[in-house]
């Protein structure tokens, strides 16, 4: 691979990593650690060091002999699946550069150890202040929360339009949302990402991420594009604005998404009510707008009526054509039969173009995955990172889909209707 991987972590090395398309010019450095300097900083790995816990494994604070504050991602079980994860994230996390990824500051591949080193975030992850140790004490005001979704967005964009080749990450998620001292975010870990040749829209390939944040022709079909970043991304700002888990388990036992929840609200035009009541009522109405604009766009079923990343920072930041929804809802909709566009740019009474967001209900057996006390944040995949052939996680644990469909305007949400997609089952392809 370009970065030059080695087999042997007993010897340190320093190289430079060659940047893709779009990365900045100058030459970042990243060394070789061996797998003793690393069980040192990390005081053996002591349980006090872990900072969390995955499928993929443990990721540990530690320090350095120079004073360097480090992460430590040590890998759980060496398999091919395992080997290749940690190949494509040292690979990419070696080459991309921006201001809002992650970067890669050395990694160790011994003979039965993978351990990837990244610089320390003091603030940890979004997921820690929504809904973990932090959440309590509101460190994450409205200002923060939009320069997250910007930030954010900032990174995916260079991804999916300025990476080459580009690059689709796969594993949107609150907890791949670093944020460092500044509470500047960096999308973090690339172990499920994909690199797209020139002129391939999308691949087939096994399903990876976490459930909650899957787009459905992806959790469904193992259909894999940069729209599925996208979808993911649309989830996230929802849950950024409303502190809501992207699935949470009801009195009963009974689970709903945050699209579910959020489609009713929305429908009646109480757009304050999604709002996070963390924030006492202290947000931008115009911006709260943008936002759920952004994301309604987002999650739509159909790929191709998702706009591109490059499109959603448009609508955040404001860009008068793409943030204004009578102008731009035709040409996010590029896709679908006249029909259906001319019910999408439908004007309401107060003159506003209505759009539609989409309520995806995944089937019975996915959301029996779920599960808030999991230690691998509801990811598909078990431990090893394979498949269990003898669970069906692919088309049909999604046989009875629910799409709640709803007119939403920036201001105004009309009358929604609903379908629903059953009884569908397919083959994944790996």
């Amino acid at each position: 691979m370009g970065s030059g991987i080695s087999s042997c972590c007993g010897e340190e090395k320093v190289g430079a990593a060659q940047g893709f398309g779009g990365a900045r010019p100058e030459s970042i450095t990243w060394r070789l650690f061996t797998y003793k300097e690393l069980y040192a900083a990390t005081s053996g790995f002591s349980e006090d060091y872990k900072l969390g816990e995955g499928g993929f494994g443990s990721v540990y604070w530690g320090k350095t002999t120079d004073g360097l504050q480090i992460a430590v991602k040590k890998l759980k079980a060496m398999n091919s699946k395992a080997e290749m994860e940690f190949a494509v994230e040292v690979e990419i996390l070696g080459r991309v550069r921006h201001k809002n990824l992650l970067g890669l500051r050395g990694y160790c591949a011994g003979d039965d150890q993978r351990l990837i080193v990244y610089d320390y975030m003091p603030n940890l992850s979004l997921l820690s202040h929504l809904h973990g140790q932090f959440a309590d004490e509101m460190r994450l005001d409205w200002k923060k929360r939009m320069n997250v979704i910007i930030g954010s967005a900032q990174g995916l964009v260079y991804l999916h339009h300025e990476a080459t080749p580009h690059i689709i990450h796969r594993d949107i998620k609150a907890s791949n949302v670093l944020l460092d001292s500044d509470f500047e975010p960096l999308v973090a870990d690339f172990g499920f990402a994909k690199l797209i040749p020139d002129g391939v829209s999308h691949m087939t390939t096994r399903v990876k991420g976490t459930l909650g944040y899957l787009a459905p022709e992806y959790a469904m079909w193992g259909k894999v594009s940069e729209s599925c970043d996208v979808y993911s991304f649309g989830i996230l700002l929802l849950e950024l604005v409303s502190g809501r888990k992207p699935i949470e388990r009801l009195p009963g036992g009974v689970k709903r998404t945050i699209t579910e929840w959020a489609e009713p609200l929305i429908s009646s035009s109480r757009l304050p009510d999604i709002v996070d009541p963390r924030l006492n009522s202290v947000f931008d109405a115009h911006e709260l707008r943008r936002i759920l604009h952004a994301a309604a766009r987002s999650v739509q079923s159909e790929p191709d009526r998702r706009p591109t990343m490059g499109q959603v920072l448009d609508i955040l930041t404001g860009t008068a054509s793409a943030a204004d929804p009578v102008s731009n809802c035709r040409r996010l909709s590029s896709v679908g039969d006249e029909e259906d566009e001319v019910k999408d740019v439908e004007e309401d009474n107060g003159g506003r173009a209505a759009e539609r967001m989409e309520s995806i209900k995944y089937g019975r057996e996915l959301m029996e995955m779920d599960d808030d006390d999991v230690s691998n944040d509801g990811d598909v995949e078990d431990e090893d990172g394979e498949r269990d052939p003898d669970q069906t996680t692919s088309a049909s644990s999604l046989e009875a889909v629910g799409v709640q469909k709803m007119r939403a305007a920036a201001g105004h949400f009309g009358q929604y209707d609903t379908a629903t997609v059953g009884g569908r089952r397919s083959v994944m392809r790996g």
